[in-house]
């Protein structure tokens, strides 16, 4: 495993993180049991997996709990990112009162003595912007050592540059990918900040893996593709495949984000072992500065003015 040593946090982050959305998930998968999940967070301790991403509304509250007790007594050795304004309930409540208790109740699920970064779950324009209350209250929150850090979770450059304006946040939680490309603009800005920068949905909801093709059918929240997205992205997806010569997109698709500097973790989401080793096996593969190039090129020239639904 290839760790970064963040300067804003006093701690080692593992450079292939554990996207915790799956664990206990059985509205968009089949079932996994409380000891399965525990079982599968402890595995990816012990092969050097030392970032943990969740939200209170994953899984319904039961992430954070699994990961809680998965995860006790690593206080120390461990990083959990988690979020607010998106709860256990499936209401959306940014209120300045509700994030509070939601951070609260949150160190109580994850069993912490206080949170290691707490960022604000894709929040409106006037939040991102700094119109509101909301980074005041989370910098008081670090202040009274209640979280070690604070930011945002956002999906787009404009966001993006938003954020950059408006807060010194800690912590930056961002959609980028092969298909995706266009926050990039800003990564230099990120790294000369030295904001932890996390980056989610590094397969495109799965679609960045190879194993989707035109005649897959989805479930849950896959089913939002309509069958226009799902022939659009099958193209693509075999475009790819013909420009980096292989089928196993996984190892493609991870290097690809990590070859940014500013990029200090990517969360790929993980419910099985064999997931796990994927994503870890990906360590070993290295993307040529030339394939990196043009998978860029094809990203400029193909998919920067498709406006790909995610």
């Amino acid at each position: 495993m290839e760790y970064r040593n963040s300067k804003r946090f006093d701690k080692k982050i593992s450079r292939i993180g554990f996207g915790a959305w799956q664990l206990g998930n059985d509205q968009d998968f089949s079932g996994m049991s409380e000891k399965e999940g525990i079982e599968l967070v402890k595995k990816a301790v012990d092969e050097g997996i030392t970032f943990f991403d969740t939200a209170p509304n994953y899984a319904g509250g039961k992430s954070e709990k699994i990961l809680g007790k998965a995860l006790k007594g690593l206080d120390s050795d461990i990083f959990i990112n988690t979020k607010t304004g998106h709860h256990r309930n499936g209401n959306i409540d940014f209120s300045i009162d509700s994030i509070t208790q939601s951070i609260y109740r949150s160190i109580d699920a994850l069993n912490r003595d206080k949170l290691d970064s707490v960022i604000l779950h894709n929040p409106v324009q006037e939040v991102l912007k700094g119109e509101t209350e909301h980074y005041s209250r989370l910098i008081s929150l670090k202040q009274e050592g209640v979280i070690g850090g604070y930011g945002v979770s956002i999906d787009t450059p404009d966001e993006l540059r938003w954020v950059l304006d408006s807060s010194d946040v800690d912590v930056i939680e961002i959609m980028f990918n092969i298909f995706h490309q266009s926050p990039k603009v800003w990564f230099d800005e990120v790294e000369n900040r030295e904001i932890l920068l996390i980056v989610k949905i590094p397969f495109d909801s799965g679609w960045l893996t190879g194993k989707y093709d035109r005649n897959t059918k989805f479930e849950g929240i896959r089913a939002r593709w309509t069958p226009e997205d799902i022939q659009l992205r099958a193209e693509l997806v075999d475009e790819i495949k013909d420009i980096v010569g292989q089928d196993d997109l996984v190892p493609v698709a991870l290097s690809f984000i990590l070859s940014y500097k500013a990029v200090t973790t990517v969360i790929p989401g993980i419910r099985n072992n064999k997931q796990l080793q994927s994503n870890l096996d990906a360590m070993n593969y290295r993307l040529s500065d030339d394939m990196k190039k043009r998978l860029e090129d094809y990203y400029q020239s193909r998919l920067s003015d498709l406006q790909i639904p995610w």
